[in-house]
């Protein structure tokens, strides 16, 4: 029977952190973002994040979006630094249309740093991306 059930990709959705400067603050902040990168709106997007190592674990943070318009992003969480020597994983699930997708994208630990900044789809700004 598990044979029978189909589990679709998840193309051109992403999850990004950014490093980006807090005007109010006055301090460059780690932002995390889900960026929808297709040319459809996601319906009731559920998001799940956790950090964890060998020794530790953090508490599970929820979000939920109702809706991320087609070719946009939102922000999820500000993430502190002292999570980056973890293991960040980011559990998306959405609905297109009737169908619902499913994906873990997983930033692993020491991986989030100025050095692997790159450009990020749609946003003006430069962060750590996982497809």
């Amino acid at each position: 029977m598990k044979k029978d059930i189909q589990i679709p990709k998840v193309e051109d959705v992403y999850v990004a952190i950014v490093n980006e400067y807090n005007d109010i603050y006055k301090t460059q902040d780690w932002n995390a973002y889900i960026i929808n990168d297709k040319d459809v709106d996601l319906e009731m997007v559920l998001i799940v994040t956790s950090g964890y190592n060998e020794d530790k674990m953090t508490s599970i943070f929820r979000k939920k979006l109702d809706l991320l318009p087609k070719k946009s992003y939102a922000k999820i969480e500000l993430m502190q630094e002292d999570l980056f020597a973890l293991n960040n994983q980011f559990k998306v699930t959405f609905f297109e249309s009737i169908t619902m997708f499913d994906k873990t994208f997983t930033f692993r630990k020491n991986t989030i740093n100025l050095k692997a900044l790159q450009p990020v789809p749609l946003m003006e700004a430069r962060g750590v991306l996982v497809k």
